[in-house]
């Protein structure tokens, strides 16, 4: 009996298998947190509509339907129409695939840039960390919005611009959290021993560190979603972004806007309510990713 067991080999699980422990154990620490879980429903949901909205819908968003102008809520208009005689539920359909394309690309184009060059001078420092640092604070003097406000002003009020005007203005965020964890990493034993085993310092910098200084990014990269949602409406509202006939959640408020005196609430209530839901759900998904981060770390 002895002899049997000593002959038995336990086999430590693979690299692979080590990955998808921890996944496993990230996941329920994740579970944990309902507030977290509603924000993923609601994404999720949000997501849903992109994908299979419009084919739910028979309206056209952008179509004029002059005998149905204003008119409430109905079997046939389930959140009503606007002056022009277009259905509020259709558009606000439509403005979900533009507004989380909006937050999508803003959030990648910050991360990317931001954590580059935060990772490049974190790493390397000297008169190149001076003079960004510097850059990224006389940025952070202005709030986000008024920054992407002036730059949608210069650039003009396309997607793209709106897109770029945005992203520019969060892209210190991610430079100065990557720069601050890049300070943390380059110290440690790993980045030694790839230094003395022969590796460049780009290399070193790029492939061994800076993946292991993105966590706070990620973090910031959800949050930065849903202030993108929140700075489109702004900018939409204020006639500086996305302009009308196009369906977008903030031209939607704009439009409804004029409307709040005379009574036709439904004109607003809807894109509004959409933008607030958005932008919770994605404050509450990054919410719930810093806490589990935050007691991994501990």
């Amino acid at each position: 009996m002895n002899v049997l067991q000593n002959n038995v080999k336990v086999k430590a699980p693979g690299r692979a298998g080590k990955k998808a422990v921890e996944f496993d154990k990230r996941l329920k620490r994740m579970l944990r947190f309902p507030f977290f879980i509603f924000g993923i429903i609601v994404i999720l949901f949000f997501l849903l509509v992109v994908v299979f909205g419009p084919v739910l819908t028979p309206y056209d968003p952008a179509l004029p339907n002059p005998g149905y102008t204003l008119g409430e809520p109905t079997s046939d208009f389930l959140f009503g129409t606007d002056k022009f005689g277009r259905d509020v539920l259709t558009r606000v359909i439509y403005a979900t695939r533009l507004d989380l394309m909006i937050a999508l690309f803003v959030a990648v184009l910050s991360f990317s840039v931001g954590s580059l060059i935060g990772g490049i001078v974190g790493y390397y420092g000297g008169w190149l960390d001076k003079i960004v640092m510097r850059i990224v604070d006389v940025m952070f003097a202005f709030p986000s919005f008024i920054l992407a406000m002036a730059i949608t002003s210069a650039l003009g009020d396309t997607v793209e611009n709106v897109i770029i005007a945005i992203a520019t203005a969060y892209t210190p965020y991610f430079i100065r959290l990557t720069r601050g964890e890049m300070l943390t990493v380059r110290t440690r034993q790993y980045a030694d021993a790839a230094v003395s085993v022969g590796n460049p310092k780009w290399r070193v910098a790029l492939v061994h560190l800076l993946p292991n200084s993105l966590t706070p990014s990620l973090v910031q990269m959800t949050l930065v979603s849903g202030w993108a949602i929140l700075d489109a409406a702004g900018l939409a509202f204020l006639g500086l972004g996305i302009t009308p006939p196009t369906a977008e959640w903030g031209v939607m408020v704009s439009e409804g806007a004029q409307r709040i005196i005379t009574g036709e609430w439904w004109v607003w209530l809807y894109p509004g309510a959409a933008i607030v839901l958005a932008a919770f759900a994605f404050n509450l998904v990054g919410d719930g990713l810093r806490d589990v981060l935050t007691r991994e770390e501990q």
